[in-house]
């Protein structure tokens, strides 16, 4: 009987990733086929393989979502999060790659502060943020998000990291209120701008 109820949760999930119109449908319909009922453990390989159909810079994010949160070498446990993560996201009917990279586009900084000394007083000098920066405190806070999310509501991580990503989306979270923030920071102390020498 449990077998059963096994085969048609599968059944259930390959139906809703053959509706879906994302590009990362075959690798979840691949990893999810109904040819074997029991849920492997997951080696991040597939992804790998799919990655060879993209471009250099959402290579590059995904290395980055990937390798920001890994802890003490543990990049199976992290790929196979942020595979349930792009799981979720297919169910979304949108491409799930493409609206990470939206997402991070609502989160990135344009402008940041950087404490200043001059003259025995401390400054906070605001000063634009190059792009690769910019990417790299996107995927920070929001990884940083999802992990609060998942200490304050004890759900999963892939979870987590699939409803901060929705927000930033939606341009809203915790994410996109660090960005918020560090603007008006910037704006209020742009009177300290001459004051930027690097």
């Amino acid at each position: 009987m449990i077998r059963v109820a096994v085969g048609r949760q599968w059944n259930g999930i390959v139906r809703e990733l053959q509706g879906s119109c994302s590009p990362i449908t075959p690798l979840l319909l691949q990893h999810y086929s109904t040819g074997s009922q029991s849920k492997t453990a997951y080696t991040g390989s597939e992804i790998l393989n799919y990655m060879g159909g993209l471009d250099g810079e959402k290579k590059q994010l995904i290395h980055k979502l990937v390798n920001f949160r890994m802890k003490q070498g543990k990049k199976t446990r992290v790929r196979a999060i942020f595979h349930e993560t792009l799981h979720r996201l297919a169910r979304t009917d949108r491409d799930g790659i493409q609206l990470i990279s939206d997402a991070l586009e609502n989160v990135k900084p344009i402008c940041e502060v950087a404490k200043v000394r001059i003259a025995g007083n401390i400054y906070d000098v605001p000063g634009v943020v190059d792009r690769d920066r910019q990417q790299t405190l996107a995927v920070r806070w929001i990884l940083d998000a999802a992990f609060k999310r998942r200490t304050n509501h004890s759900s999963g991580l892939e979870e987590c990291l699939f409803a901060e990503i929705m927000d930033a989306y939606k341009k809203r979270g915790t994410a996109r209120k660090k960005r918020e923030v560090l603007h008006g920071l910037a704006s209020t102390n742009r009177s300290y701008a001459h004051f930027r020498w690097w």
